[in-house]
C-alpha cells in the first residue's frame, strides 16, 4: 500500500499544479491579454498543459479509487478524493486530508527515519 500512497500523493500534486497553472496563468492569458501579443501567445502555447492535466487527472482517479477500496475510505470521501482534481485548488487540501487519515490509521506508511541515497536509513535509535 505504500507505494500505492506515494503513487497517489504525487498524483495529486501533479494534478492540482498543472490545474492551477492552467486556469490562473495560461487561460486568463490566452483570453485576456492583448490580442496577438507575446503573452497571449504563451497562453495559446501553454494551454497544452490542459492535456496533460487531462491525463494525469485519469491516471490519479484511479490510483485513488485503488487506494479508497485498500484503506477502506466510506463512499463520500472516496468522492471527495476523486473528484478534487477538477476544482481549482481542492486537490491539495484532500491530499493533505488523505495524508492525515492514512497515516493514523495505517501507521505502517510512516518510516521510523528517512532512507539515505546508500540505502541504510536515518533517524531514532533504541540501542546503544
Amino acid at each position: 500500500m505504500k507505494k500505492l500512497f506515494n503513487a497517489y500523493r504525487v498524483l495529486a500534486i501533479v494534478v492540482g499544479v498543472l490545474l492551477a497553472f492552467c486556469a490562473l496563468v495560461a487561460m486568463p492569458l490566452k483570453y485576456l491579454a492583448t490580442e496577438g501579443g507575446t503573452l497571449q501567445t504563451f497562453g495559446e502555447n501553454a494551454s497544452i498543459l490542459w492535456v496533460a492535466h487531462g491525463w494525469a487527472f485519469m491516471i490519479y482517479v484511479v490510483v485513488a479509487f485503488l487506494l479508497s477500496r485498500r484503506a477502506r475510505w466510506t463512499p463520500g470521501f472516496t468522492i471527495v478524493a476523486l473528484v478534487a482534481g477538477l476544482v481549482l485548488l481542492l486537490i491539495f487540501w484532500v491530499e493533505h486530508k488523505v495524508t492525515q487519515r492514512l497515516r493514523a490509521e495505517h501507521p505502517e506508511l510512516v518510516s521510523a527515519g528517512s532512507t539515505t541515497g546508500d540505502g541504510s536509513t536515518t533517524g531514532s535509535t533504541t540501542g546503544v
